[in-house]
């Protein structure tokens, strides 16, 4: 990967917008097609998907990915082929490893208020595999300290995924700054601002905007503005 920095404002990314779905795509989905912008290492999807009341997405089939929804406000009503069945709350994070085959459906359940989910889908480092499904809280973060999401092996409380990545959130208040250090230059990072502004990699991000940097061993993370600023850090393996 000879990528060093790709920089993705917000009103960049790709856009859907039908009758029960409002969604803007960070990478290539669907009919949204950008050669710069097909996923970055084994990260290839995350879509910030504004579902309607009532709306969603029927049940459709996956294979051999590794998805995972965080519900930022609202609820999510979820249904899979594994017997799985289940209403995710706000401030929940839902995982289902596709693995050799799943099918599942996806549901705003409410009549009057919309759900904004973020739906992240992370190549598996191994295919064919038994499918499986957890969802658990996302409570515990403390402000100005990383709190680890995903990861290979579920340590620190995360949810354990079959791919050699990371997520992390951050929430910086006022005048706040907050570093990330990595064991090694040979890792990839992506960074995506899911509320105010902050300062990172010589480049002020705001909500929505994305970062992919390579070739670094660290990062300092200062928040700018009045507004916590509130970001997800991918920790992923590079060619």
């Amino acid at each position: 990967m000879t990528l060093t920095k790709q920089l993705t404002r917000s009103e960049e990314r790709m856009h859907s917008d039908f009758d029960w779905l409002n969604s803007r795509h960070s990478f290539s989905f669907g009919g949204h097609y950008d050669s710069e912008r097909m996923g970055f290492g084994p990260l290839r999807v995350v879509n910030d998907d504004i579902i309607a009341p009532s709306g969603g997405f029927p049940s459709h089939p996956h294979r051999d990915m590794e998805i995972i929804t965080l519900v930022l406000d609202g609820q999510l009503q979820h249904k899979d082929s594994l017997g799985n069945g289940r209403v995710i709350q706000t401030g929940d994070i839902q995982y289902m490893s596709a693995g050799s085959g799943v099918v599942h459906s996806e549901f705003n359940p409410s009549a009057d208020q919309p759900v904004h989910i973020m739906q992240i889908w992370i190549q598996p480092s191994e295919t064919g595999l038994e499918p499986r499904y957890a969802d658990q809280p996302m409570l515990g973060a403390v402000d100005n300290e990383w709190k680890l999401i995903l990861s290979p092996d579920g340590h620190e409380g995360s949810m354990a995924i079959r791919q050699d990545a990371e997520l992390r959130t951050l929430r910086l208040s006022e005048g706040k700054s907050v570093s990330y250090v990595s064991d090694s230059e040979r890792r990839g990072y992506w960074i995506f601002v899911l509320q105010g502004d902050v300062q990172v990699g010589g480049e002020q991000l705001s909500r929505g905007d994305s970062l992919a940097l390579t070739d670094v061993a660290d990062l300092d993370f200062v928040q700018q503005g009045t507004e916590v600023a509130q970001v997800m850090l991918f920790d992923l393996p590079i060619d």
